[in-house]
C-alpha cells in the first residue's frame, strides 16, 4: 500500500449496470470521468449476454456480511461497507496490499457467497469486470468517503426495492 494511504475507497457494480456511455457518468480506464454517450451505452446494452439481476435485501446483507468476514480474517480494518441494488462501496485499510488486489479478493468472496445462496447467479457474472479503487490519503478524506459510503448512499431513494 502507498505509505501515505490510510485506506482504499472501493466501488464495483452489478453486471449490466453502469455501462460505458451511461448518462450517470462513467469512467474510461486511463481517461477518468466521461460525458454521456447514449449510442455507446445502447451498443453495450445490446451486447449483454445475460439479464441484469439487481441485488435484493438478503443478497445485499450477505455481501456486507462476507466483506466483514473477509476483512476480519485478513486483519484488514473495515471502515464501512454498503451493498446497494446495483453497486457496492467499501472503505477499508489493508496495509501491504494493493487496492486492486483487495478489490478483487472481496469481489471473489462475495461472488462465492451470492452463488451459494442464489443459484440464479450460477454460470453468469455477478459483477461488472474490474471496478474502481482510490487511495484515501488524509483523515478528512477518510471521513468524507465513510460518510458518502454510508449516510449519503442510504439517503438515495432510487435503491429502494
Amino acid at each position: 500500500m502507498n505509505d501515505q494511504s490510510l485506506a482504499y475507497f472501493i466501488t464495483f457494480t452489478v453486471y449490466g449496470t453502469f455501462l460505458q456511455g451511461s448518462s450517470r457518468l462513467w469512467r474510461s480506464r486511463g481517461k477518468g470521468s466521461q460525458p454521456p454517450q447514449p449510442f455507446l451505452e445502447l451498443w453495450h446494452r445490446d451486447r449483454l449476454k445475460h439479464d441484469v439481476i439487481l441485488l435484493g435485501k438478503d443478497q445485499r446483507s450477505a455481501v456486507e456480511n462476507e466483506i466483514a468476514r473477509l476483512c476480519d480474517f485478513r486483519k484488514w480494518k473495515l471502515w464501512k461497507a454498503n451493498a446497494r441494488s446495483n453497486h457496492v462501496h467499501i472503505v477499508v485499510s489493508a496495509p501491504e496490499y494493493e487496492g486492486a488486489k483487495v478489490r478483487d479478493q472481496i469481489k471473489a468472496n462475495c461472488t462465492r457467497v451470492i452463488r451459494q445462496g442464489w443459484p440464479v447467479f450460477n454460470n453468469r457474472p455477478v459483477w461488472t469486470v474490474g471496478g474502481d479503487w482510490q487511495c484515501v490519503n488524509s483523515e478528512d478524506e477518510l471521513e468524507q468517503v465513510i460518510l458518502y459510503t454510508g449516510e449519503v448512499q442510504d439517503q438515495k431513494a432510487r435503491d429502494i426495492r
